[in-house]
């Protein structure tokens, strides 16, 4: 019997709330251009109620979770845990060299293991917050739309498929008159009578949208000004490391530091995550007041080649 199914069996389970998370498994990965490429987890969860939905997670969202729960619940003494302590499932490393899909890909197998070991614990842990938080549908989630979902797909046989018939007044169409017929006609000897759709105007439903960041490099001859477009929402927090990447990537220097203007137009420097949170929260504080397009970022980076930002601040 698993453990699962004993958690069934228990009527302390059976008092759980049923938008409780029993189960997960991931059906696909999807590539996301963020500041920096990477791929998500497509994640089917199931209720205790019986529901099911998809949530989107990266490998640093299960790094992250499996930190503050080891924080909460690994007894001192793995032989002696106490009746709050339980052992978690091992989580498959970091790494950091490699090609990135092949690395999700290869993480597939070992993330499930995981997901199925966290949610078959006692029945007590599955109210912990940072786990329920982790497995809950957000409203980004439930918005996006998966590109495919490789894994849930269950062996089927092949059929003959009928296609339908064309309608050819319906859809795009040309005619052309030979010998006193009339019909359709190759390209070159017809009159177009109902072009094809401009491909700008009737583009793919439900394709990624793009958040763009202002960033500039001051350097003792002048700006730089470049607006970097990433497959994120308005709302993301990046890391710091991330951004430092990406504007390395588009100034094509290496040796930058990141900034930030605060409210009285100086150049504060960022050095830790910390930072990029003050950044963004005073970013959105100044939302209203300096005007932008609805899908730039409500912050701005500046990158800088000195180390002494005196310079900078007494020009701004």
């Amino acid at each position: 019997m698993s453990q699962l199914q004993q958690l069934r069996d228990e009527s302390d389970f059976d008092q759980l709330p049923h938008n409780i998370p029993v189960s997960a498994t991931i059906a696909d990965i999807e590539e996301k251009k963020g500041f920096i490429d990477y791929y998500t987890f497509v994640i089917e969860v199931k209720t205790k109620g019986g529901s099911k939905y998809l949530i989107y997670r990266r490998y640093s969202e299960f790094y992250n979770l499996h930190q503050i729960l080891e924080s909460k619940y690994s007894p001192e003494n793995p032989e002696k845990p106490g009746p709050s302590t339980c052992i978690l499932p091992s989580i498959p490393g970091k790494v950091f060299i490699g090609n990135k899909k092949e690395i999700a890909e290869s993480r597939i197998p070992e993330l499930n293991t995981y997901m199925k070991g966290l949610l078959g614990l006692p029945t007590w842990f599955l109210l912990d917050e940072a786990l329920r938080m982790f497995f809950y549908q957000t409203d980004r989630d439930s918005e996006h739309q998966p590109k495919a979902l490789r894994r849930l797909r269950p062996p089927t046989r092949k059929v003959k498929t009928v296609k339908p018939k064309m309608d050819l007044f319906s859809s795009p169409r040309a005619e052309g008159t030979v010998n006193n017929q009339t019909g359709i006609f190759p390209q070159s000897f017809v009159k177009i009578i109902k072009p094809l759709p401009d491909s700008d105007s009737e583009g793919e439903v439900g394709g990624p949208t793009y958040s763009c960041l202002r960033c500039f490099l001051l350097t003792p001859s002048g700006v730089q000004t470049r607006d970097v477009c990433v497959q994120e929402d308005l709302t993301i927090q990046p890391s710091y490391k991330e951004l430092l990447s990406r504007m390395r990537n588009v100034f094509k220097e290496d040796n930058i530091a990141l900034n930030y203007r605060d409210t009285e137009g100086d150049l504060i420097r960022i050095l830790d995550d910390e930072d990029v949170q003050l950044m963004i929260k005073e970013g959105r504080g100044q939302q209203g007041k300096v005007k932008r397009p609805v899908n730039q970022f409500p912050w701005e980076l500046y990158a800088t080649l000195a180390s002494d930002l005196s310079v900078y601040n007494s020009e701004a």
